[in-house]
């Protein structure tokens, strides 16, 4: 579905934002995307919705180089960008311009989003809030039901109840022809929601793995004490000890703690790289 092979890419073929980077992902899944600031996640994004191109290497979305942004290519792919514009119609208006680009858009699954996330209809878009617009745009963009939804920063000017609604919208979206890649700093808003993880760190794709593989290798749960444990690859401090990550030698069973799976990824690179090899 989605296939990058030996891509490389900066602004600059001075300062590289990754290079060599290969990457699959299959459809039927909700993949998060998770890195620093700066590591190249949106440029990621980006290069596979065709907005910006490789320097070397090859894309391949949908069976489409997406640089060369044929028709059939978008019309089955659709990106939310962090920062997003919208026009000064309504809500309606907005609907006749922008559906039939989108052979496959359902309407009707559109007003069913647009009345749970509470979206008045008859304003013009300039005029919502800032989270207004953004619930105005996935419900748009789950709606046209392309094979390849790609979101960065979705729930940025979300409130809490409607990151509620935004996971439970965007799970019951998924089917087997479809994949969902989310970008997010919000590590905790995909809870619950993605069972797939991509982690870019120094240029390299660190992990790419089911959540169930990540959960087989290494246990997430509080320790009374982290001393001269060398299966520890991160922890903090907790009320009862210590919440740690560490590996998973005796197949324990334990729930994927995202944000403190990212902070391992960061803090011990070199032993993560070899869990996962």
């Amino acid at each position: 579905m989605i296939r990058l092979n030996q891509v490389s890419f900066g602004y600059s073929k001075r300062k590289m934002l990754f290079e060599n980077l290969d990457l699959h992902l299959e459809p039927g899944h909700i993949y998060g995307l998770l890195g620093k600031n700066g590591a190249g996640k949106s440029s990621l994004l980006r290069n596979m919705a065709g907005l910006l191109f490789p320097l070397a290497g090859k894309i391949d979305v949908v069976g489409y180089e997406p640089k060369k942004r044929l028709p059939a290519f978008l019309q089955d792919i659709f990106f939310i960008p962090e920062e997003i514009y919208l026009p000064s119609v309504t809500v309606d208006k907005y609907l006749s311009l922008m559906a039939p680009f989108y052979p496959k858009f359902d309407e009707t699954q559109f007003r069913n989003y647009i009345a749970e996330l509470d979206i008045p209809v008859a304003n013009k878009l300039t005029g919502m809030s800032y989270g207004q617009k953004k619930k105005v745009l996935i419900a748009f963009a789950l709606s046209t039901n392309t094979r390849v939804l790609i979101m960065d920063e979705p729930t940025n000017g979300l409130d809490i109840p409607s990151k509620s609604q935004f996971r439970r919208l965007v799970s019951s979206a998924l089917d087997k022809d479809r994949l969902i890649l989310i970008s997010t700093h919000q590590v905790r808003d995909l809870d619950n929601l993605i069972d797939a993880i991509v982690i870019l760190e120094d240029s390299k794709i660190m992990i790419k793995h089911s959540l169930d593989i990540v959960a087989e290798r290494l246990c997430f749960r509080e320790l009374s004490s982290i001393e001269l444990d060398e299966r520890v690859l991160y922890s903090e401090p907790s009320l009862r000890g210590y919440r740690a990550v560490f590996e998973n030698s005796t197949q324990e069973e334990s729930r994927v703690d995202l944000e403190h799976l990212f902070n391992a990824v960061l803090e011990n690179p070199a032993r993560i790289r070899k869990i996962f090899a």
